[in-house]
């Protein structure tokens, strides 16, 4: 075992699967987490959820593995123990931990609960080195200690299989629609893309009031779209006569998707002074600039959201009893979980039960 996964205090305690290469296969493996500090807590995960991001990192596309990884940033469990500084939590309390657990906490973006934009950079659950010079490995594991501050409190009753998947794919949608204020009854919305982020993105817009209207290149969503999730319209995007239909009808769109599409089309959906706000990832953005200029249109993009904001949307989620579509899967299945989530196999996001199939 790598010295960096053992620690000054290690002995190997942990049980987790990482990848040890590029071909991101996961499999067994024991390690140790750090001692707990005074503002730390340790969670014993009951349920990670499988993001993108667990696919790209694992095998390297990013450029940065470091090996053996443990991926896994949608982790919802139950407090085991909380150090002496530790006042918000206490042992048996259920919290959450997303795509970072650590930032400087003295810039402004983390003085204002937007530690994920830290000016010296946030600490990523995985595949990151820590303040301590250890390098951290996510949810897919049978627990993680964690500074208090990133920690979120899960709502009495909500379910913490649901509230995995919130603390990425939720966040991911939830910071944008804030931000650009799509929480404003009686507006519409468009959603490219109907996965992880975009099915949420259809619930929230549900849940603030908006009449939203669903992208997809197959017709076989319509019918989940509709009547599953609630959506008010569904389209195909690639019917040029059902997208012309739609030109200047939209306030906003949230953009999911991340395989190659135009924008031109999207764009001319939008009213004037629309937004198209990109949660996806393709490998290129490529519009005319008269698509922006004509209606005094933007793109926006966003990724995950700070502290304030996680917990907000945790709490809007159980006051509007909005619960993430998943897919309960054992830990032994993860490596077919990812399979079938390249092959978007998956309605709408995995969840590994890690507490029950993590021996």
């Amino acid at each position: 075992m790598s010295s960096e996964n053992i620690g000054a205090n290690g002995n190997g305690n942990c049980l987790g699967w990482a990848a040890t290469d590029e071909s991101g296969i996961l499999s067994p493996y024991k390690f140790s987490r750090r001692s707990l500090q005074n503002d730390d807590v340790s969670v014993k995960i009951t349920h990670c959820g499988i993001c993108y991001a667990d696919v790209l990192f694992p095998r390297n596309k990013h450029g940065n593995a470091k090996y053996p990884m443990v991926p896994g940033h949608e982790i919802a469990g139950i407090v085991q123990e909380v150090g002496s500084n530790v006042h918000g939590f206490k042992v048996g309390d259920h919290v959450g931990i997303g795509t970072y657990v650590n930032s400087c906490r003295n810039c402004d973006y983390c003085g204002d609960g937007l530690e994920v934009f830290c000016e010296k950079g946030a600490v990523f659950t995985y595949n990151n080195v820590d303040e301590d010079g250890t390098i951290t490995q996510g949810g897919f594991s049978s627990y993680i200690v964690a500074h208090q501050g990133y920690c979120f409190r899960i709502p009495d009753g909500y379910p913490l299989a649901s509230a995995a998947p919130l603390l990425c794919a939720g966040i991911t949608v939830y910071t944008p629609m804030m931000r650009h204020k799509m929480n404003q009854p009686g507006k519409s919305l468009g959603v490219i893309g109907l996965g992880g982020l975009g099915h949420l993105a259809v619930k929230f817009g549900k849940a603030f009031g908006l009449n939203v209207t669903v992208f997809s290149t197959s017709t076989s969503k319509k019918e989940e779209a509709l009547t599953l999730l609630g959506a008010d319209n569904f389209v195909v995007s690639s019917d040029l006569e059902q997208m012309t239909a739609l030109a200047k009808s939209l306030d906003f769109i949230i953009d999911t998707a991340s395989g190659d599409h135009p924008f031109d089309p999207y764009m001319s959906l939008l009213k004037t002074a629309g937004v198209l706000v990109l949660v996806g990832a393709p490998s290129e953005v490529k519009l005319s600039p008269l698509s922006l200029i004509g209606g005094m249109k933007s793109i926006s993009g966003s990724a995950t959201g700070g502290t304030k904001q996680t917990q907000e949307m945790l709490d809007f989620c159980a006051a509007h009893k909005i619960y993430p579509n998943i897919e309960i899967v054992p830990i032994q299945y993860v490596n077919e979980a990812l399979e079938r989530l390249i092959k978007r196999d998956v309605k709408y996001r995995f969840v590994i039960d890690v507490e029950s199939s993590l021996k």
